[in-house]
């Protein structure tokens, strides 16, 4: 019998752009300048399994892999160096595959727990959902993780003992369009954090704020695939696809809030509408009679400049340590073929480090490293 799944691969039309929309409510935020409303989503961000199956490509168990060596590299707790296990705090959290891969690859005494937090419920109820089939029944390993439904500018009283190490992944800071946002944000982690610990910010990269003359059109194919039995042993035949549009080329870019109204779009299709796969899996009950299932909607997104997260991680309390190029510590920011996303580390001390350029944030707290 034909089993359905969907590979962990993906096609890109052009430079993939990821973010997710949660982590904050509703309400409208002020800046000085003018009236910006709360970066929000009612639809993409509400079918949370097409938003998994959008970004199943990426390889969480090698990026978690990469973000605890970071943090041993840079904390200058006293935890990191005494090997007592680590407390994780995941904010914006998504389909928390992060979060799970943290404790399903890692024994208890490398990382103890994972506290996740989204403005989703939806998406909170989808990776509860993960963490019961991902980590077993309660009494073992799922005991380890609790995910919450909140907001990221305000993470206070999630937990009676503070964070080893905090991560905002897949361009979730973006959803924050004001500094007053991103100041509350970092400064109430600042407070949630042990001293000496470490915060991870994944953003687009720079290259990609700077050609904003024009807005282009991102986006990227999931294949559907069927596996099932043959005369050769097992084979894998495409049944389907997931199209993924993340920017458009007449979205709305504001260069004063540096914000684009990013056209988010997802279809999903199968090649036979007979051939609809039967049974309660959410991907395909909202399937037409032609076999698609399609979501549309806009969402602003603020573009950052490394230099403003500089500025305004000091504003909190934070010096910045350490940038890469992606979630990997051989990519350079600075890496023309490989280097797509803005990782930095924030830390108590200046650390300046002419191997680590990772577009990706990372902050400990009360300081932010930067590693040049």
């Amino acid at each position: 019998m034909a089993r359905r799944k969907t590979k962990e691969s993906s096609q890109s039309d052009n430079v993939e752009s990821s973010s997710s929309s949660k982590g904050f409510d509703t309400s409208t935020t002020t800046s000085s300048s003018s009236q910006i409303p709360a970066s929000k989503s009612d639809t993409i961000y509400s079918m949370p399994p097409l938003y998994d199956l959008a970004f199943g490509y990426r390889c969480y168990k090698e990026e978690v892999e990469f973000l605890l060596d970071a943090h041993e590299k840079y904390s200058t707790s006293s935890t990191s160096e005494s090997n007592v296990p680590l407390r994780i705090l995941e904010l914006a959290a998504g389909p928390a595959r992060h979060s799970l891969a943290a404790l399903s690859e890692h024994p208890p005494s490398i990382v103890e727990s994972v506290v996740a937090l989204d403005r989703s419920q939806a998406m909170v109820d989808y990776g509860t959902e993960n963490a019961d089939l991902d980590l077993g029944a309660t009494g073992g390993r799922r005991d380890s993780f609790k995910y919450v439904c909140g907001d990221m500018r305000d993470v206070s009283g999630l937990s009676s003992t503070k964070f080893d190490t905090a991560w905002l992944l897949l361009g979730s800071m973006q959803h924050l369009l004001t500094n007053d946002d991103v100041i509350k944000c970092l400064t109430s982690l600042q407070s949630a954090l042990k001293p000496g610990g470490t915060i991870c910010i994944e953003l687009p990269h720079p290259r990609e704020t700077f050609s904003m003359g024009e807005c282009t059109r991102n986006g990227w194919t999931v294949p559907l695939v069927e596996e099932g039995d043959s005369d050769d042993g097992m084979e894998e035949n495409e049944y389907g696809e997931l199209k993924i549009v993340w920017g458009d080329e007449d979205d709305d870019f504001d260069p004063i809030a540096q914000v684009r109204h990013f056209t988010v779009a997802m279809t999903l299709s199968v090649n036979n509408p007979d051939d609809i796969p039967k049974g309660d899996s959410p991907l395909f009950l909202q399937m037409n009679e032609n076999g698609q299932t399609q979501v549309k909607e806009i969402v602003p997104m603020r573009l950052f400049t490394l230099q403003e997260i500089d500025a305004l991680a000091r504003c909190a309390g934070f010096e910045m340590v350490a940038k890469y190029g992606a979630l990997d510590e051989e990519v350079a920011m600075t890496d023309e073929d490989d280097a797509f996303r803005m990782v930095q580390k924030l830390g108590r001390d200046l650390i300046v480090d002419s191997d680590f350029f990772f577009f990706i944030i990372f902050i400990t707290s009360r300081s932010l490293y930067i590693s040049l």
